[in-house]
């Protein structure tokens, strides 16, 4: 099996959704019952570990009343303690918001053992399925440096770890396409032809001719 093709193989593994999106569904339905809207809280992307800042506050402040139920000055060092631990950066206005909107927050499971055991549960299963993705990613990401385009792809614009790999693994060897328009004519986002007789269209719509995985890695 060529690079290319063994870079598509994963490139189609790590875009499978259900596995991700079940165990994530799951957490953020339990934690809507504990600590609703906790999964907001923070944007930052998912580290290389496949870790997310949200799921790993989360495991510590599972419950709202993790929160509320300590002074803000207390929350706000247990909150600068936890950046430290967890390697984020602290800022003392998060840690108001957070607690001040805590405030307003209703809890429906109890702030009981169960209940943390369930938050758990979930959190180690998604965390199960983040950490194998991101390695899985992280391989993509080694065969594809090893073609030779792989320079070229990783410095177009709007191009990153994910999307790089991704479509050198949809176009395939590279080397077989003698010009651009030939990658274009394959990509099927060339125009099609709309003419017939004395009509001719002013405005066509592309071909769709060649694989849509790479139409959708496009878009």
């Amino acid at each position: 099996m060529s690079i290319c093709q063994t870079l598509r193989a994963f490139v189609r593994m790590s875009l499978t959704p259900l596995e991700k999106l079940m165990p994530d569904n799951n957490l953020i339905a339990l934690l809507d019952q504990t600590y609703p809207g906790v999964n907001n809280l923070f944007d930052s992307p998912v580290r290389e570990d496949g870790s997310q800042k949200w799921v790993d506050f989360a495991t510590t402040f599972w419950h709202v009343d993790c929160v509320r139920a300590m002074s803000l000055p207390a929350f706000t060092e247990r909150y600068r303690k936890w950046c430290k631990r967890r390697g984020y950066n602290f800022s003392q206005s998060r840690a108001i918001e957070i607690h001040t909107e805590a405030q307003d927050l209703i809890a429906i499971l109890p702030k009981d053992a169960l209940t943390k055991t369930m938050i758990r549960q979930a959190i180690d299963a998604l965390n199960a399925v983040s950490r194998s993705l991101e390695q899985l990613r992280r391989e993509m990401r080694a065969l594809a440096a090893q073609l030779p385009e792989y320079p070229v792809v990783m410095a177009m614009r709007g191009v990153g770890d994910s999307l790089g790999p991704q479509l050198m693994a949809e176009i395939g060897d590279a080397t077989r396409f003698t010009h651009r328009g030939a990658i274009t004519a394959f990509a099927g986002v060339d125009p099609g032809a709309d003419q017939s007789g004395t009509h001719e269209a002013k405005s066509n719509r592309t071909s769709k001719s060649g694989p849509p995985e790479l139409r959708r890695a496009l878009f």
